[in-house]
């Protein structure tokens, strides 16, 4: 199995925000990912596009900003300008769907959707053209640090079923309660990103360590 991993800054030491985004792209991670939160959809707030900037500055690989807010058809011009270079947003929170995915791929931006552990895969089956990755969350998003969710994973089979047998080029991430003890359970259900916040970023260990004991664990 192999997995590429996806570091959360929403755990990161903000005060050293651009060493550790330096660090987790030298241990090798896949991508960044930025974590928005409008206190509206879900209960937190978070980082905006100037934030999306900071990481770009401080980094080559790709930038995801996944967008967890009401009305994100308003904001995704303003963070592809930013510099993420996958935009996510939540089937939750999109009535028109259709139309708002056309218009990340219309800023010449990948565009992903996020389903929360609630929301079943079957929604999706009008819009697979127009993806580039499903995010099957594994918590209900809002906050770092929650313990993952195994019922989530028969989905995530569900959504690597239905990839494969549309031979599409579709991502498929997971995000939350991600560790050294649920990895491997992400991968062998059909993962090929796996997103990780506190699991990276921590006081217990350097970036290169805990990003080492991940792939370990996936081994």
């Amino acid at each position: 199995m192999s997995i590429g991993i996806v570091p959360s800054i929403l755990a990161a030491d903000f005060t050293r925000l651009g060493e550790q985004v330096r660090a987790a792209e030298a241990a090798g991670c896949a991508r960044i990912q930025v974590d928005v939160m409008d206190g509206h959809f879900v209960p937190n707030i978070t980082m905006g596009p100037l934030v999306v900037e900071a990481v770009r500055r401080s980094c080559t690989v790709p930038i995801e900003a996944h967008l967890m807010i009401t009305q994100p058809e308003r904001y995704v011009a303003d963070f592809a300008q930013a510099g993420a270079d996958v935009i996510i947003v939540h089937l939750e929170t999109a009535p028109h769907l259709h139309r708002l995915l056309q218009q990340i791929k219309g800023l010449g931006k990948q565009a992903g959707v996020a389903l929360n552990p609630a929301t079943p895969a079957a929604l999706l089956d009008e819009v697979w053209d127009l993806l580039d990755l499903v995010l099957v969350m594994t918590v209900n998003p809002g906050f770092g640090g929650q313990a993952f969710i195994p019922a989530t994973l028969p989905k995530l089979r569900s959504v690597r079923r239905l990839v494969n047998e549309r031979g599409l080029p579709c991502d498929i991430e997971v995000d939350g309660g991600i560790s050294a003890q649920t990895i491997g359970l992400v991968a062998a259900a059909g993962a090929n990103l796996a997103v990780a916040g506190s699991a990276v970023f921590n006081d217990k260990a350097p970036v290169a360590e805990t990003m080492a004991i991940l792939r370990r664990a996936v081994e």
